[in-house]
């Protein structure tokens, strides 16, 4: 039957994805994501057969016992992982694709009232790690990485690696999603810091060299002043000894030593 086929594909994507399963029996045992995608099926077909009461309490009923919520409208493809689970929320109207893997915390969520599509849309190959929010009817390309803590607002192109809140791309076809590597992701906080910095540091030496040119200009000032003071003195001395030179009794004096030096001839 399709059911269990399905139910068999997600036992084998936990055996591929997390190191930590050891057997299928214990992934189909203890693993809450599995149990909440099978709950999550015969509500989405009883929701789509116009039984959604008996489908929201068989999604209630699924999400006490896992701590996963998945309202029954929601659409889930094929091998999806929901690893650990505890608080994933995916909206009414979500959609996910196939092979997608989601991390605690994980919300699928709308933005406000609004009716019709209003929860994102998911790719195929999609990691969502732990506590990233992805809220609004947009969608979210293939193989898309969203980093811890994220909160995506707007659509994200195939591809890429989205970071942050709001979440910022910070990269395009980067390293395949299969790695499930969650850890090397850029940091676009970090970047602008070390760009400010390196800036910060272009201004100080700049500062610097002007520095360094004031005191140079600053110093020839007060030397040129300097110099031209000294030279007005200079000046001013001549005159008043040219003055005195000129003056009636410094003549008397000349005549009274120039006889004097007759007389001693």
């Amino acid at each position: 039957m399709k059911f269990f086929r399905e139910v068999g594909e997600d036992i084998k994507a936990v055996m591929t994805r997390d190191p930590a399963a050891r057997s299928k029996l214990e992934v189909l045992l203890c693993y809450p994501g599995i149990w909440a995608l099978i709950w999550h099926r015969p509500a989405h077909w009883l929701y789509n057969h116009r039984c959604k009461l008996l489908a929201r309490i068989i999604s209630q009923v699924a999400r006490n016992a896992t701590g996963i919520e998945i309202h029954p409208g929601a659409k889930i493809g094929r091998r999806c992982f929901i690893d650990h689970g505890m608080a994933v929320v995916i909206g009414e109207t979500a959609e996910v694709g196939d092979d997608v893997t989601l991390y605690q915390g994980v919300t699928l969520g709308g933005t406000g009232k609004e009716t019709g599509k209003r929860h994102p849309t998911i790719g195929d190959r999609v990691i969502v790690s732990s506590g990233a929010k992805v809220l609004g009817p947009f969608t979210v390309g293939d193989d898309v990485k969203i980093g811890s803590g994220s909160v995506v607002l707007k659509a994200v192109p195939s591809g890429s690696t989205v970071v942050g809140i709001p979440g910022q791309i910070v990269k395009r076809y980067g390293s395949s999603t299969s790695d499930m590597n969650q850890i090397n992701l850029p940091d676009p906080i970090a970047i602008e810091m070390e760009a400010l910095r390196r800036r910060i540091k272009s201004l100080e030496r700049q500062l610097g060299e002007l520095e360094c040119m004031a005191v140079d200009a600053v110093r020839k000032s007060q030397s040129c002043i300097k110099d031209k003071e000294s030279g007005e003195v200079h000046e001013e001395v001549s005159e008043e000894t040219r003055q005195t030179l000129k003056t009636p009794d410094n003549d008397v004096n000349a005549k009274d030593i120039s006889v004097s030096k007759k007389e001693e001839r």
